[in-house]
């Protein structure tokens, strides 16, 4: 019989002083620990983190400058295991993602698990659109990368990580530090040969209005890692189009 699961939820913050809290409450119900990383926020965010933290269910982790979403995920999975926690439930520190939608990244866990859960998003009237379409040119170059359409929607912040697995993948390749993480990440995992379950999960924009994209720094970052992933899948092909004609053979 496989060990219990014992998850917790991993928020990364930076300077979310309006919104953590409610996100907090929000994820409450889970019944599960929250382990908050506070990436090199101000004064006012990082004194209120350090309040969030004297309850017994919150764990914090301090980065002293602000280092970007993918190393302080990181750092908040090197404190999962270091704390016993099996797998770790990331959710933005904003609050978009609806509360309700995220038990079922937790049904039927166990420790054994080795599936990353990914969320895909269902947008209300809130979102831009601008960042609603832009969204999509991502989506091709990930399945062209994977030569699959498995990965439904690799940016959205809702993922379910197995930590000692996905720590073991960090470690391998890193995966960057900033915006870049939340892709290239699946797409390592799936080139892998990883399993993925895409969940759905309503999204709206955001509680406190802030948004941490920085175009010229994050487009640079992100064009370049995609070029990286396209010469990754070029190395791959053979085994990448091997797995996908045993995957059709299965299924007829």
């Amino acid at each position: 019989m496989a060990d219990a699961a014992n998850p917790c939820v991993l928020i990364p913050v930076y300077n979310h002083a309006g919104a953590i809290a409610a996100t907090c409450a929000g994820v409450r119900p889970l019944g599960i620990p929250l382990l908050l990383v506070d990436d090199g926020s101000d004064a006012a965010c990082a004194a209120l983190l350090e309040r969030l933290a004297e309850a017994d269910d919150v764990s914090l982790v301090r980065l002293p400058i602000n280092r970007g979403k993918g190393a302080a995920v990181k750092a908040g999975l090197r404190e999962a295991a270091r704390l016993g926690f099996s797998h770790a439930l990331q959710v933005d520190a904003d609050g978009q993602h609806e509360a309700a939608d995220l038990p079922a990244f937790l049904q039927d866990l166990d420790g054994a698990d080795q599936r990353l859960r990914i969320g895909y998003p269902r947008f209300d009237a809130s979102v831009p659109r601008h960042r609603y379409y832009a969204r999509y040119l991502t989506h091709a170059l990930v399945w062209l990368n994977t030569l699959s359409f498995t990965l439904r929607d690799t940016m959205c912040g809702a993922k379910l990580f197995p930590v000692a697995a996905t720590l073991r993948l960090v470690e391998t390749h890193g995966c960057g530090e900033r915006m870049q993480f939340d892709t290239e990440l699946p797409v390592r995992w799936l080139w892998a040969g990883g399993e993925v379950i895409n969940l759905p999960v309503r999204v709206h924009y955001p509680l406190d209005g802030v948004s941490h994209f920085a175009m010229a720094r994050d487009n640079v970052l992100l064009t370049l890692m995609h070029l990286r992933l396209f010469a990754g899948m070029l190395i791959r092909l053979p085994r990448l189009l091997g797995r996908r004609l045993t995957q059709r053979r299965k299924r007829r």
